[in-house]
Parts: C-alpha cells; structure tokens; sequence
C-alpha cells in the first residue's frame, strides 16, 4: 500500500482534499463468535466472472460471485488508471480472499461462507454505490450473512 507522503505532490494534495461523507448510521455491531457467523465477501476491486459485462466508469454496480467460483473464472475491470493490479495477477487472494475463507471454513473457525459473494468497482463516488449497497444488505441478510469482509481496493 502506498503511503500519502509517497504520492506525487498533485495525486496526495487531491487525495487530502477530497471530501468525505458521513453516515448517520452505527457500522459496526456486536455479533456471535466466529465460528457461529456467516459470511461474504464484498470488494471494491472490480472483479466479475468472464462472461459477465465489464464495469464502467463511475458505475455504482455490483457484480455477483458466486460462492463455488474458481480463481481462473474471474477478471478484473477496474479503471483506475492508479490502480496496482500485480498482486491481485499473482494471487486472486490479495483481493478477494476467497481460498483463505474456504480454509477457514474448512477448520472450523467460521460457521460458513455465503452462496454468493459481490464486487464493486471501487472508482465510483461513495454516495452512488450506497443505495446498492443497501440493496446488497437486504440480499445478504436474505442469504443469513452476518459478517461481511470487505477488501476495499
């Protein structure tokens, strides 16, 4: 992860000026132990299924992912031009740790995985992503998820 000190002088000064919005809403709450929760993977990189529409820019959409899906079915299409995408083509988990949850699963440590995970793409404006993302919020609980792991990219 770049640090802010890092950046060049017009990427940093435009980072530190942006404007940040607030929600009245509590984000985090107390639930049961993990090995009793259910969850889902939610991130911003902007990754889909192959055969699934590439996102577009500013777009606030989400893309499904289903719970069973192989690393090699999967691409990414986020836009940023800023965006480092090297992890992510040397190990799918750098994104959305997907295998890493599957272990987890598999141990014992959490209660289960969620049938289905979702991807944003993570260049669009917070305000135009939440009303999907209160959708998504109605799909998850629908689906039991009380836990969600976000990888913000």
């Amino acid at each position: 992860m770049a640090r802010i000190e890092a950046l060049p002088d017009y990427e940093r000064e435009f980072l530190l000026a942006m404007e940040m919005p607030s929600f009245e809403t509590r984000p985090w709450v107390t639930g049961p132990p993990l090995k009793e929760r259910r969850l889902a993977l939610v991130t911003t990189a902007g990754l889909h299924r192959r055969d699934d529409r590439p996102f577009s820019v500013g777009v606030p959409e989400y893309r499904l992912i289903p719970g069973d899906v192989e690393a090699d079915e999967l691409v990414m299409s986020h836009i940023s031009v800023n965006f480092d995408r090297s992890g992510y083509q040397q190990d799918l988990n750098i994104a959305f740790p997907i295998d890493r949850m599957r272990e987890l699963e598999a141990d014992g440590e959490i209660g289960s995985l969620a049938t289905y995970h979702y991807s944003f793409m993570g260049a669009a404006a917070p305000e135009a992503i939440e009303p999907n993302a209160r959708r998504l919020a109605g799909i998850l609980k629908g689906d039991g998820v009380d836990s969600v792991l976000l990888t913000g990219v």
